[in-house]
């Protein structure tokens, strides 16, 4: 490579930047002429032949001008040179320089006539040129000589016109000097006026006056006049301000609203408007309760100026607490209307505002305009949880500022009330739900209501042991929401209240308070209560609707004729306790008289005044929840407790008896037993004495407990002659069903306050508790049934019967008789009874469930004492009990016969095979070891041997050992 370049240079060939046409060391190439190319461009040649060889020369031959193309192409030969390929190769370049030398050619041909038209357009720009230059020459000339001519002469003229116009403004500028002299006297009217935009617009025109001629000596002390002005009228715009927070006036407030516009201070208005706020609150409530302060402590000591508002509350006494609550309430709703009525008033002044700086003031007042009032606007908003978290502190010391545990119920109801429509105001005001407010009437709601409940349990427990459960007589239309303890509930919107009941309460909800009291009233205004309101009309006449009802009611029953017509055709329904459409037939009628023991059918709730006194409390308690629904769990759980304590005491008066409670009938379902434990546990105090060496906590534990209640000396529960108190347990039973079924009518309402964490609560209580009102019914009117009659004499008579007769008896046995005597007499007792209270339906059907039920098992009882006893003696058993059943028929309707199956088929198992007998012992465990024992011992001899026995009663043993 080094020689061949070497040879080019003794050669003296060019280098490739200066001629890039030579493309080898071995011949040199020359510039073709213009003929030659001439030559080249009329040669026919195929366009795309053409371009096809221009596309293939290597793109490194149009890169920069630095590359050296022999140096490319020397290194591009073969170790070993062939002449002939170098021949074709250089052929091949050849042909390439031919392209691009004819491409370069067609191309400068093709741009030839646009170079002449360009050099034509140079050629008439500087003839043009040429002809400026002589135009300008000659208007210079004619310049010099119009100066010459007329200018100088003109000047004298307009210099004495100059002097005459500045002494026209000078004498404009004295009398304007001599105005702003006078303006001083007008200022201090405008501001007596209190046209404050007027004076301050005059103010600022006087300033700009002044400015303007501030040259003048006179003119300085005039202009730090009306800057002392300026800002007197300031200090008077922000007293006038401070007057909007409690008496907004609309004239008012738009003159001061104009003035701080006029001085640019919009912002600074709204920012001292609120701080007006909350000093005004400040000051307010001091001043009210200062007021009742001093009044009550009775001189003009000043000592209680000096406390602090926090220390003062703690001076009000509870007569005049109410007062002071109210009067602070009516102040601070002042200043929260007057907020209210300012951003009213910004509202109206923006859409105002905004049409009129669309017609045609200028771009930047526009903008400087509408960022003003989204500065006032969000201020007014902001400023709104402000205002009320002020108020709400203000309130809460006062609330809290005194021990509310002692006030009357009335007095509390009343304060709740007052608070409560405080936080309506708050929600309506910031849409705020007052937490701060109801924490503080929440802690002192739940310190009241605990004082409260302890004292109205303990009434309870007092009204419990002095009631002598006698029936107190109420209409047959009575309803709780006739009680004024419940009349909120009909202006409420309830589940249980019909709308159409109540048409105005959409009305009123559709308008807020301050809507309603904006131009006058005050939502906190005490109101006498209507008295009227409060008569209740629920108590009948000696117990009946009507004097006819009374006569009526002790008419014999088997006199059809007299029963009257309202009677036949109203009859309670005894499941639902409703009223059938349709009327009873004169049969049914009859048929029912002997099942249902009542004076009339006029079918009134049972109920005793404690009854009446507990459902009048709940009301009380729901009153107090509705007001404030923060404390509906603590109150809801302290009604749950006077229910439950109704509930025990009705069960420890007349339902707790050891000896039937061993019978293993399920007279008391687990449920119930679960649920008397728990009330046991739970609000029971069963300690005599009070330990002094108690922990506190202990102490405090029984401090929420009831001592158990002990019936009254007055009631009699052992005499037979009145079914061992009958009527008192029937008053008693009855009255905690209805009062289950107040509960129950209640809980829509219960379930709506209650918060949905504490729900499974109230759905317990009303699962486990109040539907157990119902399940006492038994083991209270099981000791009636089984006192009633007298089980042990027919033992004794039945002991007397001979049973191992040889031949069958058609008569039946005098047992018999005497039990159904029994019964005979029960049902004249019970008709006694029922001349002093009605006895329903449910309750008589248990009653003599319980009789049939224990006359039943004493009969297996019986023959399970019998020591012999043949085949004949088993047919007499069933000739006793089917004659038993045949009479007892006909003296109640009950059907079936409660443990007919019983008695029958522990008869029959005397058939049985030793097989069968025992298969039959192990499927019918519900008699005794005892009652089976003797049937094994009866059948020896007859169809079982010993080995039979001795199986049958091992197979007896193993089916009591569990038990043991």
């Amino acid at each position: 490579m080094q020689k061949i370049k070497s040879l080019m240079t003794r050669q003296g060939l060019k280098s490739p930047q200066e001629n890039i046409h030579d493309l080898s060391p071995l011949e040199n190439f020359r510039i073709p002429s213009k003929e030659e190319l001439r030559e080249l461009r009329e040669q026919p040649t195929d366009p795309q032949a053409q371009q096809e060889i221009i596309n293939s020369i290597e793109e490194v031959y149009f890169s920069n001008d630095s590359f050296d193309i022999v140096k490319y192409e020397l290194e591009k030969f073969p170790p070993v040179l062939s002449l002939q390929e170098l021949e074709e190769y250089r052929d091949k370049l050849k042909q390439q320089q031919a392209a691009v030398s004819k491409k370069v050619a067609d191309l400068i041909l093709e741009k030839q006539p646009a170079y002449v038209k360009e050099l034509e357009r140079v050629t008439s720009l500087q003839t043009g040129l040429q002809l400026a230059a002589v135009i300008c020459t000659n208007g210079r000339r004619h310049l010099n000589s119009a100066k010459e001519g007329f200018t100088q002469a003109s000047l004298g003229l307009l210099a004495n016109q100059r002097k005459r116009q500045l002494l026209v403004g000078l004498l404009k500028s004295l009398r304007t000097i001599k105005t702003l002299q006078q303006t001083d006297v007008r200022l201090s009217e405008m501001l007596e006026e209190e046209d404050y935009p007027g004076a301050i617009q005059l103010c600022l025109e006087c300033q700009k006056a002044a400015s303007t001629f501030k040259h003048y000596s006179c003119i300085s002390e005039l202009n730090s006049k009306l800057q002392d002005t300026l800002e007197q009228i300031e200090e008077q715009l922000d007293v006038a301000l401070s007057k909007i927070c409690k008496n907004f006036d609309i004239n008012h407030y738009t003159k001061v609203q104009q003035a701080y516009r006029l001085l640019g201070k919009t912002q600074t208005a709204m920012d001292q408007l609120h701080m007006h706020f909350t000093q005004a609150i400040h000051n307010t409530v001091f001043q009210v309760v200062l007021g009742y302060v001093e009044l009550c402590a009775g001189n003009t000591d000043t000592k209680f100026q000096k406390l602090q508002y926090k220390d003062l509350c703690t001076h009000i006494t509870s007569d005049s607490y109410i007062p002071c609550l109210a009067d602070l309430c009516k102040a601070l709703w002042e200043v929260m209307l007057s907020y209210y009525r300012t951003m009213e008033w910004h509202e109206k002044y923006d859409r105002d505002g905004s049409a009129s700086s669309s017609d045609g003031s200028s771009v930047m007042g526009a903008e400087e305009s509408n960022f003003d009032r989204s500065y006032v606007k969000k201020k007014l908003e902001h400023g709104l949880s402000r205002i009320w978290q002020d108020v709400q502190l203000k309130v809460k010391t006062y609330l809290l500022g005194t021990d509310m545990s002692n006030f009357k119920y009335d007095d509390f109801i009343f304060v709740l009330d007052i608070s409560s429509r405080l936080m309506q105001v708050g929600e309506e005001f910031c849409g705020s739900k007052s937490e701060v407010l109801q924490e503080s009437i929440r802690k002192q709601s739940v310190n009241y209501f605990k004082n409260y409940h302890r004292t109205r349990l303990e009434e309870l427990r007092m009204f419990l042991e002095n009631e002598t459960w006698e029936l107190c007589p109420v209409k047959s239309s009575f309803s709780i929401l006739q009680l004024h303890e419940f009349k909120f509930m009909a202006q409420s919107r309830s589940p249980s209240v019909s709308p159409s009941k109540q048409p105005a309460s959409e009305i009123e909800t559709t308008i807020t308070l301050f809507e309603q009291y904006c131009n006058g009233g005050n939502p906190f205004e005490i109101q006498a209560n209507n008295k009227d309101d409060e008569t209740e009309d629920v108590l009948a006449s000696n117990g009946y609707e009507s004097d006819e009802q009374e006569k009526s009611a002790y008419q014999e029953y088997d006199s059809d004729s007299d029963v009257p017509e309202e009677l036949k055709r109203d009859y309670v329904d005894e499941q639902t306790g409703d009223a059938p459409v349709k009327s009873i037939s004169r049969e049914t009628l009859r048929s029912k008289k002997r099942s249902d023991y009542c004076l009339s059918k006029v079918n009134a709730p049972i109920l005793t005044n404690t009854t009446l006194n507990v459902i009048r409390l709940v009301g009380k308690y729901m009153q107090m929840m509705n007001i404030l629904k923060p404390i509906a769990f603590d109150v809801i759980h302290f009604m749950s407790q006077l229910f439950d304590y109704y509930l025990y005491a009705i069960y420890t008066f007349f339902g707790r008896n050891d000896t039937f409670e061993s019978t293993g009938l399920g007279l008391s379902s687990s449920r119930l037993r679960t649920t008397l434990n728990r009330i046991q546990e739970s609000l029971i105090d069963l300690e005599v004495s009070s330990d002094a060496t108690g922990t506190l906590t202990a102490a405090e534990e029984r401090k929420e407990k009831v001592p158990s209640p002990h019936l009254s000396h007055l009631v009699i529960l052992t005499s037979g002659s009145t079914l061992y108190g009958l009527a008192e347990r029937v008053v008693a039973t009855e009255s905690l069903v209805f009062l289950a079924e107040q509960f129950e009518f209640l809980q829509p309402h219960l379930d709506a306050v209650m918060p949905p964490a504490k729900k499974p609560f109230l759905q317990q209580f009303y699962s486990q508790t109040v539907s157990t009102a119902n399940e006492l019914r038994k083991p209270i009117y099981w000791i009636v049934a089984a006192k009633a009659i007298d089980y042990e004499q027919m033992l004794l008579l039945m002991a007397n019967v001979k049973w191992d007769v040889k031949e069958i008896m058609s008569q039946h046995n005098i047992y018999v008789d005497s039990l159904l005597k029994e019964f005979e007499q029960f049902n004249r007792k019970l008709n006694e009874v029922s001349k002093r209270v009605r006895i329903p339906l449910p309750v008589s059907n248990i009653l003599w469930e319980h009789c049939i039920r224990l006359a039943n098992r004493t009969i297996v009882e019986g023959y399970a004492n019998v020591k012999k006893c043949s085949n004949e003696g088993r047919a007499l058993m069933q000739l006793d009990f089917q004659q038993f059943l045949m009479k007892l028929e006909k003296l109640t309707d009950i059907r079936p016969i409660p443990d007919k199956e019983f008695v029958e088929t522990y008869i029959k198992a005397y058939y049985l095979t030793e097989n069968d007998m025992e298969r039959w012992i192990k499927e019918h465990r519900e008699y005794s070891t005892k009652q089976l024992t003797n049937l094994v011992n009866v059948c020896l001899g007859s169809h079982i041997n010993k080995k039979a026995r001795q199986k049958l009663l091992a197979a007896i043993d193993d089916i009591d050992r569990p038990k043991r």
